[in-house]
C-alpha cells in the first residue's frame, strides 16, 4: 500500500472535522506519528480526543478530512480492515473477553490469520496446524511476561483488578505486533509500579518501530513518556511540541495545565 509521502508520518488524520448536531466535536484537526515515535494527546474533559480517536480507528467516519496510512486514503476503510493492517486499540472502558482466561484473551489476538489448511486441519489436527498453535502460545506467554502479567495467564480475565485488566487489554494489543498503536486511557487506575511497566512496554514498542498515539488525563505520566505531545482543546489543535515546550506554552497552561 502506497500513497502521498507525508514527511514520514506512518498514520496521519488530516482536516477532520465531526459535528453531533449543532455540536462540533473535531475542527479542522491535523495530527501524524511517525514510527518509533511515542506521541501523547491531551486536553480537557470534551475536548475531543475520544472522538479523534474512533475517527483514527475507524469507528467514526468524519465529516470532513482524510485519514491516511502510509501515505493511502483509508478514511472509508473498516476497523477490521485497520485491525488487519497492523493498527490496533484500547479503550477507555474495559474490553476484555471475561468468560475466558488472560491466555485465550492474548491467543485470540493472534487467530484472525488463521491455522492454515483450513477446515479439515482443523478435524485432523495435524502437524503444521498444531506447531502454528504452540508458536502462538508462545508469543503469548513472552507477551504476558513482558507485561509483568506472566502469572495470571490461567486466571480468568473478567475477575481480574482493574490495573492487570489494562495490562491484559496492552498485551492482546500488542501480541500480533502492530504498526500503529492507540491507547486510549491505557494507565487509568494502575498502581506506580503497573504505570512504570506500561511505560516500559511502551517505549519497546516504539524502538521496535511501531507508530504510539496515547491520549492520558494523567499529564505527568504523558510527559515524561512522550517525545512528542499534542493538545486539543475545543475540537481543535492547542498546541504540539516536545514536552518541555507544550509545558512552557501560556494557551496551553491557561486551558488546561494550570487548572490541574
Amino acid at each position: 500500500m502506497s500513497g502521498e509521502d507525508l514527511g514520514g508520518y506512518v498514520l496521519h488524520a488530516g482536516g477532520v472535522g465531526v459535528r453531533f448536531g449543532g455540536v462540533r466535536a473535531l475542527s479542522g484537526v491535523d495530527l501524524g506519528v511517525r514510527a518509533g515515535e511515542v506521541c501523547g494527546l491531551i486536553g480537557p474533559n470534551g475536548a475531543g480526543k475520544t472522538t479523534l480517536f474512533d475517527v483514527l480507528s475507524g469507528i467514526r467516519r468524519p465529516d470532513r478530512g482524510r485519514i491516511l496510512l502510509d501515505g493511502a486514503d483509508i478514511t472509508r476503510r473498516s476497523p477490521v480492515w485497520r485491525a488487519r493492517h497492523g493498527m490496533r486499540r484500547t479503550f477507555q472502558r474495559r474490553q476484555l473477553f471475561g468468560q475466558l482466561s488472560v491466555a485465550d484473551n492474548v491467543l485470540v489476538a493472534q487467530e484472525w490469520r488463521g491455522g492454515g489448511g483450513g477446515p479439515a486441519a482443523d478435524l485432523l489436527a495435524l502437524p503444521a496446524r498444531r506447531a502454528r498453535e504452540r508458536e502462538r502460545r508462545a508469543r503469548g506467554e513472552r507477551v504476558l511476561a513482558d507485561c509483568g502479567i506472566g502469572a495470571l495467564g490461567s486466571s480468568y480475565a473478567g475477575g481480574l483488578p482493574v490495573g492487570q485488566a489494562r495490562m491484559v487489554e496492552l498485551a492482546r494489543a500488542v501480541a500480533d505486533p502492530p504498526r500503529v498503536l492507540l491507547l486510549d486511557e491505557p494507565a487509568s487506575g494502575m498502581s506506580a509500579p503497573e504505570r512504570e511497566r506500561l511505560a516500559a512496554v511502551v517505549r519497546r514498542m516504539a524502538e521496535e518501530g511501531c507508530a504510539v498515539l496515547l491520549v492520558e488525563h494523567n499529564v505527568a505520566f504523558v510527559m515524561d513518556l512522550c517525545t512528542r505531545v499534542v493538545v486539543l482543546d475545543l475540537g481543535t489543535v492547542l498546541a504540539e511540541g516536545t514536552p518541555a515546550e507544550v509545558r512552557a506554552d501560556p494557551l496551553v497552561r491557561e486551558a488546561y495545565l494550570g487548572a490541574t
